[in-house]
């Protein structure tokens, strides 16, 4: 009884013009730093012969994600709060939707994958170089990527089934899943179970490997005797512990639970965090907190 929608509306982010213009030049900064941030520590570990290790392939795998990752969002969200774009179509909302749970998936796979990197690396430090060769860190690199693809497929089918018969106005400067089970008029729960079911195997599992890796660690540095050691086995991991911690706490609020449409406006928030800011730490992170890319640089 109702009319097909074909496209949203993206509110963005409330408020005066002034405020608005202020936010899209805060978030066209960020989104700059973030790109020659990430753009330069892959640049790095290409030109640094020191730093060609499985450690750094995969923060170039990182820092490479990272910038795609962004790019999916600050552009179209500048022009949401500039009002130059505030309109998107059906099939380009879950494309984006698409792209961007996918690659939150593929860096869920990748922290778990250098959390065991460094389990390998402390734990197993007279075998890490035969058990850690160049074959199996791209293998795991490659299998991250697929499997963060193929975790959403699934998901983005189902989302693009779903009917729209009004409103159209998104309440975010992003198309998330969020957003399209509360503006649909047909049944959400299969949806709503297949982002729970798909967060549990993505994040949760994901988030189980990197601490068990981290508990192995730990007990190991706890052994060594002299203090210095044990800084020095530490100093190796701290910076992707800071990452992990970051990126696995707000994940985890915006997808790992029974409801999907709970608390949109903090929501937006988080997202802010997790799609904007947290992109601009991960160079910081792994510049200021690694002795061996700052000796590089």
């Amino acid at each position: 009884n109702g009319t097909s929608v074909k496209e949203f509306i993206l509110l963005g982010f409330p408020g005066t013009w002034q405020f608005r213009v202020s936010f899209a030049v805060v978030f066209a900064l960020m989104y700059t730093l973030t790109v020659i941030g990430n753009a330069s520590i892959i640049a790095l570990v290409w030109r640094s012969s020191n730093l060609h290790t499985p450690m750094y392939f995969f923060l170039c795998n990182l820092s490479f994600l990272e910038i795609w990752y962004t790019t999916g969002v600050v552009p179209k969200a500048i022009g949401v709060m500039l009002g130059t774009s505030q309109t998107i179509s059906f099939s380009v909302c879950i494309f984006q939707l698409f792209f961007l749970l996918s690659l939150g998936s593929t860096e869920c796979f990748l922290l778990s994958v250098m959390a065991y990197d460094r389990y390998l690396a402390i734990c197993c430090p007279l075998r890490y170089s035969s058990l850690m060769n160049s074959v199996l860190s791209v293998r795991l690199a490659l299998s991250s990527w697929l499997g963060g693809f193929l975790a959403i497929s699934l998901l983005a089918f189902l989302t693009s089934r779903l009917t729209f018969c009004g409103p159209d106005v998104i309440n975010h400067f992003l198309c998330d899943i969020d957003s399209c089970l509360a503006l649909s008029c047909s049944d959400t729960r299969p949806v709503e179970l297949a982002t729970f079911l798909v967060s549990v195997i993505v994040v949760v599992a994901s988030c189980v490997v990197t601490l068990v890796s981290y508990m192995y660690i730990i007990f190991s540095i706890l052994r060594i005797q002299s203090a210095h050691g044990r800084k020095k086995a530490f100093s190796t991991c701290s910076a992707h512990l800071s990452v992990v911690t970051i990126w696995y706490g707000s994940t985890m609020f915006l997808y790992v639970k029974p409801s999907a449409q709970n608390s949109l406006d903090l929501n937006k928030i988080v997202n802010t965090f997790n799609t904007v800011v947290t992109p601009l730490l991960n160079p910081f992170i792994y510049t200021l907190r690694n002795q061996e890319v700052k000796l590089a640089l």
